[in-house]
């Protein structure tokens, strides 16, 4: 019998995957250009690891933390 602090893991479990194992869903480089729900077009200016974006849309330059589905690759 299992313990009640102890579950049973089932092999074909979506839920076992490890997360670093799914990729992200966009990974930005410097000099990608982007389209943003509200800031509109620019271009990556600096790239903090997998935890944020600096872009220069125009009007000046934003800080967006990724992964985010406002913003896209052209």
């Amino acid at each position: 019998m299992v313990s009640p602090t102890q579950r049973r893991r089932l092999p074909a479990s979506p839920f076992n995957a490890a997360r670093d194992a799914i990729p992200p869903d966009e990974v930005f480089a410097v000099g990608d250009r982007v389209a943003h729900d509200r800031h509109g077009l620019g271009r990556i200016v600096s790239v903090c690891g997998t935890v944020a974006v600096d872009a220069d849309f125009g009007s000046g330059t934003r800080r967006v933390s990724t992964p985010t589905a406002k913003m896209h690759k052209l």
